[in-house]
């Protein structure tokens, strides 16, 4: 790739669409950091979700076996032809990754890591579809927001801490490897980055997974009430139950929903799973 990005895209007459969240990496320096810090090797599968123009791309076919690229926007498509010309190991699949049917794909592609400068539009469905959907997929490491990224990251207890925290814990422990201010993009977006890294882990040990997602909605219901109001709207159950599941859990019938950590939240709906009035 003889020629500079902004180059290119301009070359190409590209216009950016700012409802598909196009802001492109082109430091060197972070496309090698972010790379290295996903842990991916020589023979490893890659999935990048948002191509772009092809700047990430590059350096992970640099780094791996293959890379399997998504993107939606067919625009790109003579952009991509160019900052990707040599890729002989990667294929670019104009096509929305939150429309495949995972079990097909990885039925054909194996395992494979997830490495990605998500769109911050879809951020939170693309994630949540990995981890409750996937079962091949060996390691997430995603760009994302600085403030979602210190959601997905967050403890229980602080403000930060949410539904989607503890629901990403029922497969996964995250931490933010990078912190990327705005101004290493093009075009320059308002909010700065994050790289998270998830590693899977054995899931959190809980006997139904659905109720354990109804639970942790519920507790988020309404961040300004406590867990057994949440539960008594949720649920459709009487105070006395709430409380019963509250105290046979060893939660306090004060609590908000914040508070309690994955693994209390699959007591909580282990509990409820088996004591739930028929």
């Amino acid at each position: 790739m003889e020629k500079d990005v902004k180059t290119i895209l301009s070359e190409c007459g590209f216009g950016f669409k700012k409802q598909l969240g196009q802001n492109f990496i082109t430091d060197k320096n972070l496309l090698a950091a972010i790379v290295a810090a996903s842990g991916v090797g020589e023979n490893d599968v890659v999935v990048e979700i948002g191509c772009g123009a092809g700047t990430l791309t590059r350096a992970l076919s640099e780094r791996v076996k293959r890379v399997i690229s998504f993107e939606v926007d067919k625009s790109l498509q003579p952009v991509l032809e160019r900052t990707l010309a040599g890729c002989k190991n990667t294929e670019v699949v104009f096509r929305d990754f939150l429309k495949v049917d995972l079990k097909e794909f990885e039925s054909v592609t194996g395992g494979y890591f997830v490495v990605a400068n998500l769109p911050y539009y879809v951020t939170t469905p693309l994630i949540m579809k990995i981890i409750e959907q996937s079962e091949k997929c060996l390691g997430l490491s995603v760009m994302v927001q600085k403030e979602v990224a210190e959601r997905l990251c967050a403890s229980a207890g602080t403000p930060e801490y949410g539904a989607i925290t503890a629901m990403v814990a029922l497969r996964a422990e995250c931490e933010i490897v990078k912190r990327v201010p705005r101004t290493l993009f093009y075009p320059r977006p308002n909010v700065d980055s994050a790289v998270v890294k998830f590693t899977f882990r054995d899931s959190l040990k809980v006997s139904d997974k659905a109720m354990y997602k109804k639970v942790v909605h519920a507790a988020f219901l309404s961040r300004r009430k406590t867990l057994e109001n949440n539960l008594v709207t949720a649920f459709g159950f009487t105070r006395e139950v709430a409380q019963g599941a509250l105290s046979a859990c060893g939660i306090d019938l004060k609590a908000r929903g914040e508070t309690l950590s994955p693994e209390r939240f699959a007591a909580l709906a282990d509990y409820i799973t088996e004591n739930r009035p028929r």
